[in-house]
């Protein structure tokens, strides 16, 4: 009891920088620039392009290609969602450069193939791509050179790199789905019997590389004719979306079972966007709007204004209940309001995101035990509406069918697959310049095992199982042609005093917001560097709705770190909770804080993963 008390007493009175683990990897320092992202080759792209003259943006777009090129959790037939601090205008605008749902992609398709979501892998699980238009449309607005300069670190790659252990295990662990389809099969598994490259084996995309200077050709071609530099990158956009790039790319979809049209390639476009925004101890904190997982943690932050999270202490058993549960709350709000602003019905973001709502769902919190039937709210009344899903709401906690019906694995028999499910996909980039520009992306989609459309090189997105077929699951987020699927990817941007602070991002499906979350806490509330912050365990609720596979929720499971002390593990589990353990659990957070008092930059990247970055 002694000892007990001893350790509840340090957790409240020591800085809270002493808790963190001493870090793993030193803390980034730049004066100029800085660049981290998911791959050493990822953050070595953005610092060529740094080193060529470019800012941040450039050296973002030349990381999301690197990053694409070497399948770091995502290919080029994914999605790209940013967000953009711009010095001149001294604003944060949002891109939103995610795909949709093909022609003919309905409920009752895939109702008619035995299936009660969309599948999450093979040709039907692709929304159309949208990373080469983000990257495209992100540079011609916002970046300072060429295409074919941005491009060249992600042509030479696709020539040939010397790919790493960690995808080459990957993809030799997915090799059944690969063999499925014939280009992945051939470009995937290029050694004798059809097996994954060898760690440091040179790994060659000739098809993609032959795609990417297309785009620099189409480039080049504008430019001979007179075009500005925006003119002649958005001509190379033109090619891949409505020449034939498309062509090649809707035939190859179309001959291996897919839905895609050329009238679907031709009819998308990048958003240019305003973000949502919250305000936590006076710092303003970004996001991209409902079509992402992002206000979720505006909303967590929201509720959290109602308790003394520091006084708690980090990571404490009172800390760890009451972030849980705001969490959860927060979730349930996503998993039946957030979808396609851009589609009816209209998602209720104002109420969503109304500091009133929070208070009164801050009162659910109960201080001595998980609700395991946290459900969604009505946050209608709080932008003066009514809510016309009140039936639907009522029913979104009956019993839902689980197993194989989306063709993936029946969740509930393992484990493994569940969580590997539960944090699928994406990467995350982050750059900075001393000119003020400040970039926040989280790419993702066509991550391994993803179809590769024949002679372009393209793999495909898996996106398509993000959304539901029954509207009584989220009447906001039901497929259907032309609609974009609410996705997890969630960049975050936070603004001090008028300027740029904090960009950070991480990969990790469901546990993205989560682990956001805690990171900005760690820094706000318990005062750690950047790169303590990146590194400090953390923990990871499994009590929402899964975004993948068979969209199961585990009420009460939680993850920790296996630090955690034994007695707040007992604590925790007589309030409750399930836990497992792990060793590393803060997520790959990658992170730049601009220290505007000495005119630097910090740099941080998690020990969770292969996460690099690079300062000047």
């Amino acid at each position: 009891m002694l000892t007990r008390l001893v350790l509840v007493l340090l957790a409240t009175a020591l800085p809270a920088a002493t808790l963190a683990q001493r870090t793993q990897k030193p803390p980034l320092h730049g004066q100029e620039w800085m660049a981290v992202t998911g791959k050493p080759l990822g953050a070595a792209a953005g610092a060529r392009i740094f080193l060529q003259g470019g800012n941040a943006v450039d050296a973002a777009c030349a990381m999301i290609a690197a990053t694409a090129t070497m399948w770091d959790v995502l290919h080029w037939g994914g999605e790209t969602q940013a967000l953009v601090w711009n010095p001149h205008t001294r604003k944060v605008t949002g891109i939103n450069a995610l795909g949709v749902a093909p022609t003919g992609a309905t409920p009752e398709f895939f109702r008619s193939k035995g299936m009660d979501h969309p599948p999450p892998y093979g040709p039907l699980a692709a929304v159309t791509p949208g990373t080469p238009g983000g990257i495209m449309t992100m540079l011609a607005e916002y970046g300072k050179l060429s295409l074919a300069e941005v491009l060249a670190p992600a042509i030479r790659l696709a020539d040939g790199y010397p790919i790493e252990a960690q995808t080459a295990s990957y993809i030799e662990r997915q090799r059944d789905r690969l063999m499925q389809w014939p280009d992945s099969k051939r470009i995937m598994l290029p050694r004798e019997g059809h097996h994954a490259p060898e760690a440091g084996e040179i790994f060659r995309q000739p098809e993609l590389a032959a795609t990417l200077r297309k785009l620099v050709d189409a480039e080049k071609t504008a430019l001979a004719a007179g075009k500005s530099r925006r003119e002649a990158i958005l001509a190379a956009q033109d090619r891949f979306y409505r020449g034939d790039i498309a062509k090649a790319l809707v035939a190859s979809v179309r001959a291996q079972g897919g839905l895609f049209t050329e009238e679907d390639l031709a009819g998308w476009k990048v958003r240019l966007e305003e973000p949502v925004s919250t305000t936590y101890k006076g710092i303003e904190v970004y996001k991209l709007t409902a079509w992402t997982q992002g206000p979720v943690m505006l909303q967590a932050l929201n509720i959290l204004e109602h308790f003394d999270l520091k006084a708690m202490g980090y990571n404490s058993t009172r800390y760890i209940h009451t972030v849980y549960q705001a969490m959860n709350l927060a979730y349930a709000d996503r998993d039946f309001y957030y979808g396609d602003v851009y589609a009816p019905p209209e998602e209720p973001v104002p109420g969503l995101l109304s500091k009133e709502y929070a208070r009164d769902r801050a009162k659910l919190v109960d201080p001595a035990r998980n609700d395991a039937k946290a459900a969604p709210g009505d946050p209608y009344p709080y932008q003066r509406t009514r809510n016309p899903f009140l039936d639907l709401l009522e029913r979104w906690r009956e019993p839902r069918r689980k197993g194989p019906g989306t063709g993936g694995t029946p969740m509930a028999a393992n484990d493994a697959a569940f969580e590997a499910a539960f944090y699928a996909g994406t990467t995350s980039v982050i750059a900075a310049d001393k000119e003020g520009w400040v970039v926040s992306v989280t790419p993702s989609g066509g991550w391994v095992p993803a179809v590769i459309a024949g002679e372009t090189g393209i793999g495909l997105s898996q996106r398509m199982q993000s959304f539901v077929t029954d509207p009584a699951e989220n009447p906001f987020n039901v497929v259907a042609p032309g609609r974009q699927p609410r996705v997890t990817l969630t960049p975050s941007l936070a603004v001090k005093d008028g300027h740029p602070w904090l960009a950070f991002a991480v990969q990790g499906g469901d546990g993205q917001d989560q682990d956001l979350l805690q990171y900005f806490l760690n820094v706000v509330e318990f005062g750690m560097t950047p790169q303590e912050a990146a590194e400090a365990p953390g923990f990871n609720s499994y009590q929402m709705r899964a975004s993948f596979e068979a969209h199961e929720s585990r009420p009460g499971r939680i993850m920790l770190n296996d630090a955690t002390p034994p007695y707040v593990r007992k604590e925790l589990r007589a309030m409750g909770y399930d836990a497992v353990f792990r060793d590393r659990t803060s997520g790959p957070v990658n992170a730049i804080l601009v220290d505007r008092r000495h005119g630097t930059f910090w740099g941080a990247s998690s020990n969770h993963g292969e996460d690099y970055g690079i300062g000047w």
